[in-house]
Order: C-alpha cells, then structure tokens, then sequence
C-alpha cells in the first residue's frame, strides 16, 4: 500500500550554470558521480538525480525535520535498467519510522528539465 508520494522538477539550465565540482561532492556519492559521467550530457542527469532525492526527501516528509542528508539517499541504476533507492541513516530512520518497506522512483528529463517521482510502499496489498 501506497505511504506516501513526492515529486521534484529540477530546471536543468539553472542546475548546469550553478553546478561546481564541490556541489556535485555535496549532492552526489561516488557511484552516482561515475555513471552519470558515463552519460554524454551528465549534468542532466545529475539534475535528474537530484529532483529523485528531492522527490524521496518530500515523500518521507523530511522537511518537516530530522532531515536526511544528500548522502543519505542515492538513486542506483541497477544492471537490468531500473532504478533503485538506498537510504540509509536519518532517511533510513524516517521510512522505518512510517513502516517503509519499498520506495519505488521514476525520473526522466529533457534538454530543460528533470522531473522525478517517488512512491513509499509498505509492503501491504
């Protein structure tokens, strides 16, 4: 059963003009760093993969407190294609908290914007 939904929308010429190489070590892990440079235009998606935290950070009601840092929530793409999310320390605390069990993601952008979606599910029918 659905907990909780969050969506994010990132405007990826604001991202690209703001983004350094200190803000994509604060936002981003290692992983995501490598495989989005694997990509011919990574700045989207890194901006894609930011909307996806952003969009885990609303669905767990993190702005509300105990907020998770960027490390604490990171977007895997997984061998088979799909997407995947890890959390772990006061992410993985807020999803226990409210009986997580899953956290599902989409995320897709184009040339100007990235938009990603996240799904809690409790593991209920």
């Amino acid at each position: 059963m659905v907990v909780s939904l969050g969506i994010d929308i990132v405007d990826l010429e604001e991202f690209r003009a703001g983004l350094t190489e200190s803000l994509v070590g604060e936002f981003f892990l290692p992983d995501e760093i490598s495989y989005s440079r694997t990509q011919a235009r990574s700045w989207e998606n890194l901006g894609a993969r930011l909307a996806a935290k952003r969009a885990v950070f609303r669905a767990l009601g993190a702005e509300a407190g105990g907020a998770p840092t960027w490390h604490e929530v990171e977007v895997v793409r997984l061998e088979s294609g799909e997407l995947d999310v890890r959390l772990s320390g006061s992410a993985l605390a807020l999803a226990g908290a409210q009986g997580v069990s899953e956290c599902r993601l989409s995320m897709s952008h184009t040339k100007r914007t990235a938009l990603a979606v996240a799904v809690l599910e409790d593991g209920k029918p």
